[in-house]
């Protein structure tokens, strides 16, 4: 069983079963674990999640040598590594760094169509689709959009109104 697996295992037995193990990994001395739940993590959930993970892991030991622990959330712009995060952004905005030699341009912007185990299917802002490879990833992410940008001279914020009388108050 590969290391990953085993860590998986440990990783999952020990949190809340209404958590996801989004990801797991390691690099260079640092064990990642990428949680994500229905609606949402929250910090709170996220220690409590440490916590269970960290004396697990000490219990089971599958990594050999030190590592630092950190239990994260996917964020709002995710990671996309297996054809389960790929399922799960049908429908989003996605970025995408292909490996050299995969044929055509190597960044592909578009939002995903479909997903099969031979690759994704991205439909471009033109229209048209561009199927990828999972195999010919070397990147890819979700794009979170943000809303529209203020029109310039548009409506100014209003000033803090508290601010404004500790400094008069200040004054006097």
């Amino acid at each position: 069983m590969a290391l990953n697996d085993r860590v998986r295992d440990v990783v999952t037995a020990a949190v809340d079963p209404m958590l996801v193990v989004y990801d797991i990994e390691h690099n260079a001395g640092v064990l990642r674990v990428t949680l994500d739940a229905a609606g949402g993590i929250d910090v709170d959930r996220l220690a409590e999640a440490n916590r269970a993970i960290s004396r697990a892991l000490d219990e089971a030991d599958p990594i050999p040598g030190r590592y630092n622990l950190e239990v994260t959330s996917p964020g709002l712009e995710r990671t996309l590594r297996t054809l389960q995060h790929w399922s799960g952004a049908i429908g989003e905005q996605v970025k995408v760094k292909l490996r050299p030699g995969a044929g055509g341009e190597r960044r592909v912007e578009g939002v995903v169509n479909s997903v099969s185990d031979s690759g994704v299917a991205i439909g471009l802002g033109d229209g048209s689709e561009r199927h990828v490879a999972l195999g010919d990833v070397e990147r890819a992410r979700t794009v979170f959009e943000w809303g529209p940008t203020p029109k310039p001279g548009g409506p100014k914020r209003a000033a803090n109104p508290s601010s404004a009388t500790r400094t008069k108050e200040a004054q006097t």
